[in-house]
């Protein structure tokens, strides 16, 4: 294979997409402002999420919404100023909260997220990330089987794709997980799943098993394409124009502005998560943990527990607030009365969220530039399948499965 790829972007996506196209026998560089894995990537609850394929626009979500917002535990918040700005991809995200068009997105996301342990394990097979993989079963906390049943919906569409749970209730719930308070009376837990005990770290040595294949890492930040012919010749960058012959944009919701210039007007927005690392914590999960009551996930990892799930809507251009993290800490503490640890590390990102909730997977047009970003809470789980994807289109492959659904040209104008 002659010619030059570029990879935009350092995370998940981007450095899976550069180790397999480096195994294909392409030649690239990955390009990226910012050290590998030091962006969205680097904060999530580090869970491999095989039947996370349910996206959060279920059927009856529109009426609960104000309540939600209203409700100081629970764990969705919107910065109002911003509500203008939001409102038009607010929209169009809410009109897919119908029965049809979540079986839709469902039937989307399961051949991107189903079978994430494995693509990980062949993604690190051989080299010094593999450590960082480990296999888990993946609980879900609830105050008792009334509750359990009450998300019948979810685990309707989670066993239509193959994921039946196990039910453990009343005192046995202690014998699995000890640490969890009394007040949780029903675990479902998912068997055969898995979690990264450090994803900053893990990228990262992703990045060093990219360059070790040969690839190359450069620091910069991509301003611009040049088109000429109407497809990618250069890419433009602060440190100048690189020449190519294919690019891929894998920057998540930072893609928005650059994918303008390739003539698409893409509905994105961030997905403000958080997370706090308990670090050396004791009393926490044994394996990860989705309390359900709280919508968050606690995962024992290298440095402490990490908790994660507050989701905020409030743009690129603020910091972070102070209520999400004040409720995690809440939540937490219900869930695990006897947590002790040491310091606590804050953290916030954004996470690339399309109106459609499917990721954007695929050659723009007929420009050279390939799209592979949006998964939203789940760009870890997707990222290695994504990536492997992205590198079977370049190197004249056939993907085993349709890829209509992402296609980024769903958003041409018509």
């Amino acid at each position: 294979m002659t010619g030059t790829i570029i990879i935009i972007g350092g995370g998940i996506v981007g450095v899976s997409t550069g180790i397999w196209l480096r195994r294909y026998g392409a030649k690239v560089i990955l390009l990226d402002r910012s050290a590998p894995g030091q962006g969205t990537s680097f904060g999530n609850a580090g869970v491999l999420a095989a039947c996370s394929m349910v996206p959060v626009t279920t059927p009856g979500l529109i009426p609960k919404a104000p309540a939600m917002l209203l409700n100081k535990d629970f764990p969705l918040f919107l910065r109002w100023g911003y509500l203008p700005k939001l409102a038009p991809w607010l929209m169009k995200y809410l009109s897919h909260a119908n029965d049809r068009e979540t079986r839709r997105i469902a039937q989307g996301l399961t051949p991107i997220v189903a079978d994430t342990v494995e693509q990980h394990k062949a993604l690190v097979q051989g080299t010094q990330a593999a450590d960082w993989v480990t296999d888990s079963d993946y609980h879900f906390a609830y105050r008792d089987r009334a509750a359990f049943d009450a998300d019948g919906y979810t685990w309707e569409l989670r066993r239509a794709a193959g994921f039946v749970p196990q039910i453990t209730e009343g005192a046995a719930v202690r014998e699995v997980e000890p640490a969890l308070s009394p007040a949780v009376g029903c675990l479902a837990t998912m068997k055969d799943h898995g979690f990264i005990r450090d994803p900053g770290g893990y990228v990262a040595a992703l990045a060093r098993v990219f360059t070790d294949l040969g690839g190359e890492i450069r620091t910069a930040e991509v301003t611009d394409f040049d088109l000429s012919g109407g497809r990618v010749a250069a890419v433009c960058t602060t440190e100048g124009a690189l020449p190519c012959d294919r690019v891929v944009l894998a920057t998540g919701v930072w893609s928005k502005p650059l994918m303008q210039k390739l003539g698409l007007s893409v509905p994105l927005e961030s997905e403000r998560g958080y997370h706090i690392v308990f670090e050396g914590a004791v009393g926490g999960p044994q394996a990860p943990t989705m309390v359900t009551s709280g919508k968050f996930v606690a995962t024992p990892m290298a440095a402490g527990l990490r908790c994660a799930g507050v989701v905020e809507l409030g743009g690129l251009d603020t910091g972070p607030s102070k209520a999400p993290f004040a409720l995690l800490r809440r939540q937490v503490r219900v869930a695990y009365p006897s947590l002790t640890h040491g310091r606590e590390v804050e953290w916030m990102g954004h996470r690339p969220a399309p109106a459609d909730s499917l990721p954007l997977i695929g050659e723009i047009a007929e420009t050279g530039v390939l799209s592979a970003f949006g998964h939203h809470h789940i760009g870890l789980t997707g990222g290695p399948k994504t990536g492997r994807l992205i590198a079977e289109m370049l190197t004249g492959q056939v993907p085993n499965m349709d890829l209509r659904p992402y296609t980024p040209n769903r958003f041409a104008a018509r």
